[in-house]
């Protein structure tokens, strides 16, 4: 413990010593280089002290959340100056061997000065992430994205052959600021033409409570012909606070499971439904939470069973690291899985069609959009709400639309 807050404080300390370079060689100043210093040790030692202060009997509120977002708004653009000056003192000292070396420069010649150039240059780049985490808090977390993605599939049934179904996942409604925006976002999934909307899990972010407010919001939700189903997700289940007892965090459960009911989907706890349209049926399986370094309450044997290995089978499982260690080669045929969980780490790169990065890759291997293997797909949705930074960029939240069509791939 002593150890890793001695490599973290050094960490902040090289991160600060490296930042401070680049202003400066550019400031002259130097009432304005103490006005930084100052201000950068009231920053640190106020987000130090707010996470301090962190109660694991609450869990996550706004303060939090608003903690996060500074941090990351102060530390990441930080970082990025950090390894460009440092990469520059790399030349540095390269070019001072050298000099030395090949050329016998004098003691205070051997070290070049720091180029304004590069200064600059990491100010520019450091600009790019500061004002990105600045839009996603402010405007990217209610950007809502509605992406439509249609999947063949062979043996699909006939009657099914472009049947519509609506996604949504990882609500987080705890996190929720803005009712305009919500409401908005509502209107946007009543929109789509779909025959079914599935909630793939995460209505909450600890508390029952926090969806108490948005329950006449959601049960704006229109009905579907078909119908409206749920799973469960990791953040469902309570477990990221401390309780007083287990009988109150019993009834936060129930009445986080009360909470899909109460806003019109009918929750599938490691259970399978069969929808019927004219003389076909595909099976609908939905299992509770199961992930690889998370909580494994899914039966994915215990919901499919009785499902026959030819019926045409839909997988709610918030999680997608389920698809890729249990689902993904189960011999019943699981032909299209839906999940979220991941939130795209609410950070990130994408291009539609041509290029998609986030950290959330190096956690997972299935983390935005549709993967296959051997005709059996995935698609992992980015999430409707957001948890822990308060924002989204470059991943915004997305609302989906997938329909089913009979035949095979001509991607």
């Amino acid at each position: 413990m002593i150890l890793r807050f001695v490599i973290l404080c050094a960490l902040f300390l090289f991160i600060e010593f490296y930042s401070y370079q680049a202003f400066r060689t550019l400031i002259k100043l130097r009432w304005a280089l103490i006005a930084y210093q100052v201000i950068s040790v009231l920053l640190l030692v106020f987000i130090v002290y707010s996470f301090t202060q962190f109660d694991r009997s609450v869990g996550q509120t706004k303060y939090t959340m608003f903690t996060m977002g500074l941090m990351l708004m102060v530390y990441v653009p930080k970082i990025v100056l950090t390894l460009v000056m440092f990469g520059e003192d790399i030349f540095r000292i390269g070019a001072s061997i050298l000099n030395y070396f090949m050329y016998n420069a004098p003691r205070k010649e051997m070290m070049p000065d720091r180029r304004k150039f590069i200064s600059q240059l990491a100010l520019g780049l450091a600009a790019v992430p500061f004002l990105s985490l600045i839009y996603g808090i402010f405007e990217g977390k209610y950007n809502f994205k509605v992406i439509k993605q249609t999947i063949f599939f062979p043996d699909l049934p006939d009657a099914f052959d472009g049947f519509k179904i609506t996604q949504i996942s990882d609500v987080h409604s705890g996190s929720f600021d803005n009712p305009e925006k919500i409401n908005y976002a509502i209107d946007l999934i009543n929109e789509q033409e779909s025959d079914m909307i599935l909630f793939t899990g995460d209505i909450v972010n600890t508390h029952a409570k926090e969806m108490h407010p948005w329950l006449d919001t959601f049960n704006r939700i229109k009905e579907y012909k078909y119908g409206k189903f749920s799973v469960l997700g990791n953040h469902d289940y309570g477990e990221y606070v401390s309780w007083p007892s287990e009988k109150e965090k019993d009834e936060n459960f129930l009445g986080i499971k009360n909470l899909y009911h109460q806003i019109g989907f009918k929750l599938l706890l490691n259970e399978h439904t069969y929808i019927q349209k004219g003389n076909d049926k595909i099976a609908l399986i939905g299992v509770e939470n199961w992930g690889k370094n998370f909580k494994k309450a899914g039966d994915l044997n215990k919901a499919s069973q009785n499902v026959a290995q030819d019926d045409f089978k839909i997988l709610m499982s918030h999680d997608p690291s389920h698809w890729e260690y249990e689902i993904k080669e189960h011999p019943k045929n699981f032909h299209l899985t839906l999940s979220g969980h991941t939130h795209g780490m609410q950070f990130g790169i994408e291009i539609p069609g041509y290029f998609k990065w986030s950290l959330a890759q190096y956690i997972y291997k299935q983390w935005a959009g549709l993967y296959e293997n051997a005709g059996r797909y995935v698609y992992v949705n980015r999430g409707f709400g957001f948890h822990a930074y308060p924002g989204r960029v470059g991943i915004m939240p997305e609302i989906t639309v997938i329909e089913l069509k009979k035949g095979n791939n001509v991607a």
